[in-house]
């Protein structure tokens, strides 16, 4: 029997000055907590959540993230959580800070916090890490046994980011929907480990609709660092409905090509998370055979909010087929998530990246005379 999983955070707050509210969150939880950012994000919201969780009597150990969801870096964290006795791991920042705290978390099975500073993925909500190596380069996708217990995202805090980070994670959830129909059609697996329930195969849709709907009105609200209810909805589609939409509806090729991109070297690994997804998003689109029409509506929304659609906008304009081959080869790996939705070769993956790029470039130069 094939079984329907749906899995979530324990507990999603969103709203303006949320964190000044962490400690009330945690109080009574656990007296000592790790708390992990990097250098910047420290001074963003670090030193306010310790200030936070030392009002209701909770030792916060400080740890300033190295930059890289590497297995060392969770090595290293997780045994200076151990020496503190922390128990409570709280994860501030970005995507890979986010995953960090929830591999360390997993080894002390601990209380798990997230508070994203940006919505620029939807990584916070869900029970799995993305691994790299040292470098930078993906390993693999590193699973847990429960979901954060705490997400906790503040607005004011997301609307002073940079504009572009909101834009990459519109991107990054735009790919939502398009990578869990297409996984709910072929009956594949979801990232829970089953098979998709009605809930998230509407949420995944939902996502993608809020995003057409609100995202130009939430980009201009972070241009001029305000919280509106534009960006309020934005933000929880980016976060939470594409959080649960790929987690519990699926991965599939969008996700797989950004993977492969980190195969090759130089500026590429320059664009974000969501900088990459957008054009695995249109190979995926490709692959499917979508209509030109429904492509192009992707290719223009993406370049309203400034997204690379081609291989010369994501810095591979000099790209050789044996590059292409080469994002290709490790975007079909036999543990790669385009095989949720495609029976497919390196070879033909290769070409829809070619094609897609094709498709943007002649949409440029029709759009943008």
């Amino acid at each position: 029997m094939v079984e329907r999983v749906f899995i979530s955070p324990s507990k999603y707050v969103q709203g303006r000055n949320a964190i000044d509210k962490i400690g009330g969150y945690l109080k009574g939880i656990a007296k000592t907590a790790v708390v992990i950012a990097d250098q910047t994000v420290w001074k963003i919201a670090g030193h306010k959540v310790v200030h936070e969780l030392k009002k209701e009597n909770i030792s916060a150990e400080e740890v300033v993230f190295n930059g890289e969801a590497s297995r060392d870096e969770f090595e290293r964290i997780a045994g200076i959580a151990r020496n503190a006795g922390a128990t409570i791991v709280v994860g501030i920042g970005g995507g890979k800070t986010l995953d960090t705290a929830k591999a360390v978390s997993d080894q002390l099975n601990g209380y798990t916090v997230i508070v994203p500073t940006t919505a620029s993925t939807d990584a916070p909500t869900s029970a799995l890490s993305v691994v790299y190596s040292n470098e930078g380069v993906f390993e693999n996708y590193r699973f847990y046994k429960k979901n954060p217990d705490l997400v906790l995202v503040d607005t004011k805090i997301i609307a002073e980011a940079p504009p572009r980070l909101l834009a990459s994670g519109i991107a990054d959830a735009l790919a939502t929907w398009v990578e869990a129909r297409s996984v709910i059609s072929k009956g594949g697996k979801t990232m829970a480990g089953g098979v998709s329930t009605i809930a998230a195969e509407a949420i995944a849709e939902r996502c993608e609709e809020v995003l057409f709907e609100y995202a130009h009105l939430a980009y201009k609200s972070v241009q001029a660092k305000v919280v509106t209810p534009a960006l309020e909805a934005v933000v929880e589609a980016n976060t939470l409905l594409s959080g649960l939409g790929f987690e519990s509806g699926g991965l599939a090729a969008a996700h797989a090509i950004h993977n492969g991109f980190t195969a090759l070297q130089g500026e590429i690994h320059q664009l974000t998370h969501g900088e990459k997804v957008a054009f695995g998003t249109l190979v995926q689109l490709t692959l499917e055979k979508r209509s030109l029409e429904e492509i192009e509506q992707y290719i223009g929304f993406y370049i309203s909010l400034g997204l690379p659609v081609t291989l010369e906008d994501i810095k591979l304009a000099g790209a050789s087929r044996e590059d292409i081959i080469k994002v290709a080869e490790a975007a079909s790996i036999e543990e790669e998530t385009i095989h949720n939705a495609f029976q497919i070769t390196a070879d033909e993956v290769a070409d829809a990246i070619i094609a897609a790029d094709q498709y943007a470039r002649a949409f440029k130069e029709k759009y943008q005379q």
